[in-house]
């Protein structure tokens, strides 16, 4: 494989080994033939912000047919990974997470996926790669968005709202600001530099959108923070999907589910591929606690903000910022 060209460690962030070391069992695991599904998708989104989902119907083949082709992308020389970006948001990024100063051992790839909303450096990227890329790209995330759309819906039933689309129809929109990404973590071989710490490939952070869907290879390193401050390790399995909550939809259940502090951890002889789909509502939309959730005399938690707003902040923030506070009713 065909590894970035670094610069030193140090100019990277470390941790110290983690606690516990072994992977956490805990995780809730939701079957999404499971007719109690929506019960465990609400009590998990509530304890944890985060679950597994297995028996997605999501084909395997559409998985394995877009690593493959991730993997081929990110083998290319350097100089035409480069013709791929800079990000603006969109295209080929390395190294820098952000414009505030983040970096992390990590290359990606951030395309639109929404076909409705012109993009061109993403019409560029593929334009660069083959027609199998872009059709393993549009197959993979037109199959993830339907079943996001039935996570949500079963979301809703859970918490008793009777409008079961009340959450769905914001990734359902013609204008969802909904986004793809692809993670490449190249191993870490400097055992030396790194004196027994742990590097960071992605930053401890929380997603801004509604909800996120991530699928990675076999590697480990993505890790989630309990609500007692407590990093655990996620056991890796290619064949399901992590589901996560995001910071809109904090916001949207007034608090009820918690958006998840993430990061994830270089590997010091393995390559890691993740894909994550971002579901976000349209720019213009406005993101408040819904008032079908809402009981008598609830007070919001939040100021009404639209996703065009909430999107700016925390996008000119570092990752690790508490990004929901200055939203916050004190």
């Amino acid at each position: 494989m065909v590894v970035l060209s670094q610069p030193p460690l140090n100019q990277f962030f470390h941790v110290k080994p983690c606690k516990p070391t072994t992977f956490f069992t805990g995780i809730p695991v939701v079957d999404l033939s499971d007719p109690e599904a929506k019960s465990l998708i609400v009590q998990a989104c509530k304890e944890f912000g985060f679950f597994k989902l297995i028996n997605h119907g999501v084909p395997l083949d559409l998985m394995s047919n877009l690593e493959n082709e991730a993997v081929r992308f990110f083998r290319k020389p350097q100089t035409e990974k480069d013709r791929a970006g800079p990000p603006d948001p969109f295209g080929y990024g390395s190294k820098k997470i952000g414009s505030n100063g983040d970096v992390g051992w990590v290359e990606y790839l951030l395309l639109n996926t929404n076909p409705d909303i012109n993009s061109s450096k993403s019409l560029s990227i593929f334009r660069e790669n083959s027609q199998n890329f872009r059709s393993a790209v549009e197959d993979y995330t037109a199959a993830v968005k339907n079943m996001c759309f039935e996570v949500l819906e079963l979301m809703a039933e859970g918490l008793g709202i009777e409008q079961r689309n009340v959450l769905s129809k914001f990734l359902k929109d013609e204008k969802s600001d909904s986004c793809f990404r692809l993670n490449h973590y190249p191993p870490c071989t400097d055992l030396q530099a790194l004196n027994g710490r742990n590097l960071i490939g992605f930053g401890e952070h929380t997603d801004p959108q509604i909800i996120s869907v991530l699928r990675s290879n076999t590697t480990s390193g993505l890790q989630i923070c309990l609500t007692d401050g407590t990093w655990v390790s996620v056991p890796p399995d290619h064949t399901s999907f992590f589901i996560n909550v995001g910071d809109t939809l904090q916001v949207m259940t007034n608090g009820r589910f918690k958006s998840v502090k993430h990061r994830v951890m270089a590997d010091t002889t393995k390559s890691r591929l993740s894909m994550i789909y971002f579901g976000g509502a349209s720019l213009s939309e406005k993101i408040a606690p819904l008032e079908s959730l809402m009981s008598k005399g609830e007070q919001s938690l939040y100021k009404e903000f639209t996703w065009s707003e909430y999107k700016k902040a925390a996008y000119s923030s570092r990752l690790g910022d508490n990004r929901l506070g200055p939203f916050e009713k004190k």
